[in-house]
């Protein structure tokens, strides 16, 4: 069984549910499973220290589920239009990574949530995929072919998988979300074993 490192950050847990549907779409490939990880949280930006992880999340990610993945979904919340400091914090600690190409022809995509509708999931999604392909990944997106993305009235790019969570980060993924969620972990196993 191949597994597809799901990593992200998530404050409310909109972020985690969509991981978790972008799990799911990973595990209807055959052969394929899911590793679902968190990177660790900060508590300031300014004077970075790890935060304590909520007990009902996934694990930490360590340096060997890079190294054991098939291929990368990042995820997180978006932050003025760009990645939360704790996932640029982590991908900053990936210098052996980089050097040794731990990650190099391995694909990836990529996930966020906003509270607002227009708050730059694109942007945080196009931010997130500069780090991967300095690594040397396969950017998998979602093509048009797939008919939600010209329907979708919230979240949902070709850039990676994405959800609107509401003003007060309280809405629930809908129908669309969910589906083009499972379909960039679909897309993104299936990748793998092309590859």
């Amino acid at each position: 069984m191949r597994e597809i490192l799901v990593l992200t950050h998530s404050v409310h847990g909109n972020t985690l549910a969509l991981a978790r549907e972008i799990a799911r779409g990973v595990e209807r490939v055959d052969g394929f499973s899911a590793r679902l990880r968190s990177v660790a949280p900060l508590t300031s930006a300014i004077e970075p220290e790890r935060a304590e992880l909520p007990e009902d999340g996934p694990a930490l990610v360590e340096r060997a589920d890079l190294a054991e993945c098939a291929g990368l979904i990042l995820g997180s919340p978006t932050r003025f239009g760009n990645m939360a400091a704790a996932v640029k914090y982590f991908l900053d600690s990936t210098g052996t990574e980089w050097f040794s190409g731990t990650l190099a022809g391995k694909p990836a995509g990529v996930f966020t949530s906003t509270s607002s509708l227009h708050g730059g999931q694109e942007a945080t999604l196009l931010s997130m995929m500069i780090p991967l392909l300095h690594h040397g990944m396969i950017l998998v997106g979602i093509p048009y072919t797939e008919r939600t993305l010209l329907h979708t009235t919230a979240g949902g790019t070709p850039y990676g998988a994405s959800h609107w969570s509401g003003p007060n980060s309280d809405r629930a993924l809908d129908e669309s979300e969910i589906r083009l969620a499972r379909v960039l972990g679909r897309r993104v196993a299936e990748t793998a074993a092309r590859l």
